[in-house]
């Protein structure tokens, strides 16, 4: 970082102010990591030495601006805030701050962040894009850029295998004696949602079970609820939901209906954000959103240190959690067929 001052230097600063350098660059972009009277320390040296700090001039002089930013499908839903934390810490810990856009779940919406973002930050770490690969495809060439939930070769990525997860509990399903399940599906452009949709078929064919596919098309708890007139018209007798907030959904418009569950219904959700604080506690795949925000992040900032983008794909497993969503209908059913 120069100062409008020629020839002083962050250096300057902090050699009279007694700090290290990093000290006086927080002191003037996140004074809230510094103790007051460090803060006021620094202040008072530049202060004397007459440092002005220029950022601009910095980002059209060398090209760094010391941001990146992170975009996300939908910053309401509870899987992405411990993602989102986990990336911010990573950043600061390489001094660079990051930008949040929210898509709402429109693609023209994150194509136009995408854009507006491009020369602020140094690179993106793009989280479940709803983008066509070639879309994606085209804004790598703007700014690196690095994927989360999303496999497109050439493009470094970190993937959440919950196809894993979602295998043991179509597994655990069987297992309690279930002969015809729901998927309760997400987007319909999401890559999670495609590959949880392959898991609970492949899965369910192999082990002889029947499987219907509800659409939920957003992951909202509205949706869960509204989609269980149509989830019991199915007569299957559990369901898999696409995530925890939609298995939520479903969990009420089953209560509104008297459905007990897990006696008579048993539901399984994914990502293991609100498990332990739905009733009954929902037996759900686990979540690994908080590495995978580190790891992200991590490989975008060693594109940036190296200039070199390579094909680099992350891969994290999952594993049921299993809860009291599921437990109980194998005691009310015994190993007789459901009706």
């Amino acid at each position: 970082m120069t100062g409008r001052s020629t020839g002083l230097t962050i250096s300057d600063v902090a050699k009279a102010a007694g700090v290290a350098r990093s000290s006086v660059s927080r002191a003037f972009t996140r004074p809230d990591m510094l103790s007051p009277e460090t803060v006021q320390r620094i202040m008072d040296a530049a202060k004397r030495l007459g440092y002005v700090p220029n950022h601009t001039a910095r980002a059209l002089s060398t090209g760094r601006h010391g941001n990146v930013a992170l975009i996300v499908p939908d910053v309401a839903n509870p899987f992405f805030p411990p993602l989102i934390r986990a990336a911010q810490r990573e950043a600061e810990r390489r001094d660079f701050c990051v930008f949040l856009g929210n898509t709402d779940e429109d693609p023209k919406q994150e194509s136009k962040l995408l854009g507006r973002f491009a020369g602020q930050v140094e690179g993106v770490v793009l989280v479940s894009s709803r983008l066509s690969d070639a879309q994606i495809r085209s804004h790598v060439s703007q700014r690196p850029l690095v994927l989360i939930n999303r496999d497109v070769e050439g493009i470094p990525r970190v993937l959440i295998d919950s196809g894993s997860g979602v295998s043991e509990a179509v597994a655990h399903l069987a297992e309690l004696g279930h002969k015809k399940i729901v998927y309760v599906s997400g987007p319909v452009t999401s890559w999670s949602n495609k590959q949880r949709k392959a898991a609970v078929q492949a899965v369910a064919a192999r082990l002889g079970l029947t499987v219907e596919t509800v659409a939920a098309s957003v992951a909202s708890y509205d949706a869960g609820r509204n989609a269980v007139g149509r989830i019991l018209a199915t007569r299957a007798t559990a369901a898999v939901a696409f995530d925890d907030l939609t298995a939520q959904g479903v969990l009420a418009g089953l209560a509104d209906r008297g459905v007990a569950v897990p006696a008579d219904f048993s539901v399984v959700g994914c990502d293991d954000v609100l498990g332990a604080a739905t009733y009954p506690p929902l037996t759900t795949v686990s979540n690994r959103s908080e590495e995978a925000g580190t790891v992200a992040l991590s490989l975008l900032m060693d594109m940036l240190k190296s200039r070199v983008v390579q094909d680099a794909r992350h891969v994290l497993e999952t594993h049921l959690v299993v809860r009291n969503t599921t437990v109980g209908y194998k005691a009310a059913h015994g190993k007789a067929e459901p009706g």
